[in-house]
């Protein structure tokens, strides 16, 4: 990634940022991803606590998927992951961070998958 591409998805996360907000009761699922794995995480901004996460970097991950861990597929189940994480706490609302990220690709692989694992935003 070039320069100016790192310094325009940072503007893009700040102007989201300044909208998107996480609760107790209604968590951000804010996504990161990287050109060889993604991340995604439930945070409650209230009290600045990671309440629930899973990333393609995970060893159980590696195990039940080959090849690439950032690609789309790989995205699609670690949203499934991350959901059926979340019901075990007893999280079904979910308020999405795209982190500035186009919706398209792995990160809505990953907010399909995090949907069809239960949770609703």
């Amino acid at each position: 990634m070039t320069v100016k591409a790192v310094e325009a998805r940072g503007r893009r996360h700040e102007r989201v940022r300044k909208k998107v907000s996480g609760t107790g009761e209604r968590p951000r699922l804010s996504v990161y991803r990287g050109l060889r794995y993604i991340y995604a995480q439930l945070i409650d901004d209230s009290a600045g606590n990671t309440l629930v996460s899973a990333s393609s970097l995970e060893k159980d991950f590696a195990k039940s998927h080959e090849g690439n861990r950032g690609n789309k597929a790989a995205a699609k189940k670690v949203g499934a992951q991350l959901a059926q994480r979340a019901v075990a706490k007893g999280i079904k609302k979910v308020v999405f961070d795209r982190s500035g990220y186009r919706y398209h690709g792995a990160v809505k692989e990953l907010a399909d998958g995090a949907r069809e694992g239960g949770l609703e935003f």
